[in-house]
């Protein structure tokens, strides 16, 4: 594995979605670096990840209630558990769940072990609500896959919240999920 700046130059073998990636990145002028690696379908998969890029890889989860008429995108550290019960009573949701395969694709056009903050640009009703962990918004880095977990990018949180975020017209909602 070897960290590169920018975007691929070789495209072949490369979706569309990971391209549209680069290019909003591109667009907004946000640099970044990115590895290439075989499919990491697992945080346990990102650690070697997380040290080439000196950055670590949020656990990001698609959620949704019972009914489906709310989507969250929740990035929290790699390394924290998860507690459905302590989201649902903070952002007063009951019974969430893991949204299917089939709605990852449909909402953010993205794949079991690829879901990424970035997804968040195929949104274009906004039916999915992006929620923070506060801690992750406290790291200058975070790493993240360009919609394909065959490559992890890494980018400046302050990129996220003041050019990529706003680009894509959504907002974070910080949560605060601490197992005290």
């Amino acid at each position: 594995m070897e960290l590169q700046n920018g975007r691929p130059t070789d495209w072949a073998g490369r979706l569309p979605k990971e391209i549209r990636c680069y290019d909003l990145l591109d667009r907004l002028g946000v640099t970044y670096q990115r590895i290439d690696h075989e499919p990491a379908m697992t945080m346990e998969a990102c650690e070697e990840i997380d040290r080439t890029l000196n950055a670590v890889i949020c656990k990001n989860l698609l959620l949704c209630n019972r009914q489906k008429t709310r989507f969250f995108l929740l990035m929290l550290p790699g390394e924290q558990h998860f507690k459905t019960s302590v989201l649902s009573k903070e952002i007063r949701s009951s019974r969430l769940s893991f949204a299917t395969a089939e709605d990852m694709q449909t909402l953010l056009d993205i794949t079991p072990g690829s879901v990424s903050v970035l997804g968040l640009m195929n949104d274009h009703d906004h039916k999915v609500e992006l929620l923070m962990d506060a801690e992750v918004v406290k790291g200058e880095y975070f790493g993240c896959h360009p919609c394909i977990n065959t490559s992890s990018l890494r980018l400046k949180m302050s990129d996220l919240l003041e050019k990529i975020l706003p680009a894509m017209e959504h907002s974070p909602r910080l949560v605060t999920l601490s197992e005290e």
